[in-house]
């Protein structure tokens, strides 16, 4: 069984920063695409930024020149770093990844989330 544990968030100023990680782990065969996703209350969920196997990115608009995104296949890991926070960007995250497992080809895995508090 495949499983996404997400860690780093929680309270940081405006202007501050954050790194995020996600560790996915299990009967993993392939990795395809990793992202991170966000909601914040009242909202959809929104893609924040992608990677795929080989390294491109993708980022939404509203967080270009601020966050970057990258992982470790070596470690099955995918990071966010999210500097000059804003208020706005107040939200759970959540990690996604395309997998291969030996049981399951190719499906949507989600981590549980992780709270990003941008506040002074």
């Amino acid at each position: 069984q495949v499983q996404l544990v997400e860690s780093g968030g929680g309270l940081v100023q405006p202007g501050g920063s954050l790194r995020l990680s996600c560790a996915a782990s299990g009967n993993i065969v392939i990795i395809y695409s990793m992202g991170w996703y966000r909601q914040a209350p009242g909202k959809q969920r929104e893609l924040v930024a992608g990677i795929t196997s080989g390294g491109t990115t993708n980022y939404a608009d509203s967080v270009k020149g601020r966050f970057t995104i990258s992982r470790d296949n070596a470690k099955n890991t995918v990071y966010l770093q999210m500097n000059t926070l804003k208020p706005e960007d107040t939200a759970v995250y959540y990690c996604n990844a395309d997998i291969t497992s030996t049981t399951r080809r190719r499906f949507d895995y989600w981590g549980q989330g992780t709270q990003v508090t941008v506040s002074s």
